[in-house]
């Protein structure tokens, strides 16, 4: 096997993934639809949180979190959604990374539920006013949205969140122990004139001010 990095043993093909792991069962190969039927559709009006991964046109990829009251992604009919692009730090990677490759794919959560829905498809940045007006908040209508056709729906499987105890509040850890994420944002920024105390009152003033 050829190294990778720091890495010496690395699997190569699909051939010594499957004699490591065996075959899927009848189940897991069956499970995926290429629709929102009205059990994802149920899912993704329940879900006030999820994840939107995309890859630029050199396949560099990137995770990006999206999250409002349930119900936020509006699905349109069975084969597309939209997600409303609220305001954000203006990097807009996600966005950048659509204009160069469309395929997306999403994981939908649900606290307390530790199944998962995840869609695969293909995206576009859309100002559509007639879809983007029924995301308002506040009074605020989003500038633009990702659109989404549709191509694969499935359910993930638990494990993840049960080995985490995610849900779980005995497992949170005490607040105390917790990254100081206005320390950590100062030290990566490394701008001389800018303090943790500039980061967490800049963060503040975000979060209390520009959620919409």
């Amino acid at each position: 096997m050829k190294g990778f990095g720091k890495f010496r043993e690395v699997i190569q093909d699909e051939t010594q993934l499957n004699e490591l792991f065996g075959e899927p069962s009848r189940l897991v190969q069956n499970k995926t639809i290429h629709h929102i039927d009205e059990h994802c559709r149920d899912y993704i009006a329940k879900a006030p949180f999820l994840v939107l991964s995309t890859a630029n046109a050199e396949g560099n990829c990137d995770a990006s979190p999206r999250g409002d009251a349930p119900g936020f992604v509006h699905v349109l009919d069975d084969r597309h959604l939209v997600i409303p692009e609220r305001p954000g730090n203006k990097r807009m990677d996600s966005l950048r990374n659509i204009l160069a490759n469309p395929h997306v794919g999403l994981i939908f959560i649900i606290p307390t539920l530790q199944e998962t829905l995840r869609i695969n498809g293909q995206a576009c940045i859309i100002s559509d006013q007639e879809i983007l007006e029924k995301m308002e908040v506040n009074g605020k209508v989003p500038t633009v949205g990702i659109g989404v056709q549709v191509e694969e729906c499935y359910v993930h499987c638990a494990k993840a969140f049960m080995r985490s105890g995610l849900w779980q509040p005995e497992k949170w850890p005490e607040k105390e122990t917790v990254p100081n994420m206005a320390k950590v944002l100062a030290a990566h920024v490394n701008l001389p004139d800018v303090t943790v105390k500039d980061v967490s009152t800049g963060l503040q003033d975000s979060y209390t001010n520009r959620l919409y």
